[in-house]
Parts: structure tokens; sequence; C-alpha cells
């Protein structure tokens, strides 16, 4: 993957280095994860830098979101590690949240009673970015403060989802189905800011994406998945300039196939 040479924001624990801003912040190593005993995921590994965005695809059922879910601790793991700001992370998801590891579900996680200005409000934290911060990402938002978030559109919800998640000022950030529901204009909308929020803030993201052109064309590296194991893996520059490699992973085929 590249990396981007601006310092990390990861705070110094007492008596530790300075972090290596060119370090992972995220090391997924050999995870094999899955649903009462059976995998869904095998031998998965990846690594995720300060300012990257990974793109994580794969046809439905490839094991995307059950990815996350180990990232985040939601899942325990059958075998494998997975270590966040060097650290491994914790099977309480609330614990890795306050480390700075935050997920935004398929379902958005937002309040849909409450108005835009109180969910907001909600997701602030202590020494987290402010909401003008949000407002500059997001000015549409700025406008909806008093509307309740069950009257808003699927592209609005959206975008408070991940305004949300910046407040809660994450150094890893995993987005799970950033477009699901979403029109085409309202992907292409969306993604651009995510990258410019991981440029400037220097947060790692992992996003996984069913629009396959929009994700590599804001990510730094892809991960093709296919029934659970890795198909494909490359930097997003090189994907975007063989479109054949990346459906060829999708059907579980080898570039050894392409070739025969």
């Amino acid at each position: 993957m590249s990396t981007h040479a601006e310092s990390s924001s990861t705070p110094d624990r007492p008596g530790s280095a300075t972090p290596d801003p060119t370090a992972p912040v995220l090391e997924i190593d050999q995870i094999t994860v899955g649903y009462g005993g059976v995998p869904a995921v095998r031998g998965l590994s990846a690594s995720v830098r300060p300012g990257e965005i990974l793109a994580l695809l794969g046809p439905n059922g490839a094991g995307k979101t059950t990815t996350l879910l180990a990232a985040v601790g939601a899942l325990g793991l059958m075998s494998g590690t997975v270590t966040a700001l060097g650290d491994p992370i914790d099977r309480r998801i609330e614990r890795n949240a306050r480390r700075g590891v935050t997920l935004v579900p398929d379902t958005r996680g937002v309040f849909h009673r409450l108005s835009v200005s109180d969910n907001l409000r909600l997701a602030r934290r202590r020494n987290g970015p402010d909401l003008d911060t949000v407002y500059q990402y997001f000015p549409k938002l700025k406008t909806m403060r008093g509307r309740r978030c069950g009257n808003l559109s699927g592209g609005e919800q959206q975008m408070l989802a991940l305004a949300k998640a910046l407040l809660a000022n994450p150094q890893v950030l995993l987005i799970d189905e950033l477009s699901l529901g979403l029109s085409p204009v309202a992907v292409q909308d969306l993604l651009p800011r995510l990258r410019s929020i991981a440029d400037e803030h220097q947060m790692a993201v992992v996003l996984v994406e069913q629009h396959i052109d929009l994700a590599l064309g804001i990510a730094d590296a892809a991960i093709v998945l296919h029934h659970g194991r890795v198909a494909l893996s490359a930097p997003a520059g090189e994907l975007r300039s063989r479109r054949d490699m990346v459906e060829a992973a999708y059907f579980g085929r080898t570039v050894e196939d392409l070739a025969s």
C-alpha cells in the first residue's frame, strides 16, 4: 500500500516510544473467523497505515462484514490476531471505540427519533473534532440540524453516520456498505469526502463497498474476497487499470486462470 507522510495522531502511552507514523495502525494477521464454529473467513491478512484507505470488495457472502466485525472485536477469532494501535483488539467494542477504532455498520447507527443536532451532540467526544469541522465536510447537515433523522434520505442519513464517526475522533474507521440503498449520485458525493477525511485527519479506513470503480478511485489498496478467502490483493491504482483481474477474482478465478 502507499503511505502518507504526515504524522500520526496516535497519543503516546506513558513510557512508550514515539509511534512510527508509517507503521500500520490496524494489522490483521492470518485470521479465521466465523459463526457457530463454521469459518466464514479463512487465513485473511491485511494492514492499514495512517491516512490509507483499504477497499474490501467481493460478492455477497464473501466475508466482508465478518472481517469488519472481527476487526472491531465483535466476533471472536478462531485463529490469527488483530492488532489495533499497537495492542490486540479487545472483545469489548466500547473499549476499542474509546481507543480509536470505530465501526459504521450497514444499518448506519443513527437514532431515527432524534434530530440531526441531537445525533451529533451524542456522538461528540472529549478532545475530538468540533461541529464546525464536521459541517466543513458535510455542510448540508448544518441546514438540517433540527430535522428528525427518520425524515432524512438515505444519503443524508449516511452523511450523518459518517459525521458521527468523525466526531468520535477515530484513528481506525471501518465502514460497512457505505453505498447500501443510495443512488450512484449520492455515492459519488460521499466517497471523495471520505478520501479528504482520511488524508486530512490521517485516519486509516477500511471500506466495504459494492461500487467497484468508485471504491478503487479513492482507495490506496484493495482486497477481493471470495468465499471467505483472499482472491486478489493489490494497489488500487493497479486494479483500476486491470478490471479483468477484479472481475475474475469476484468469481474465484486467479491471475493464472486469466493467462490460460
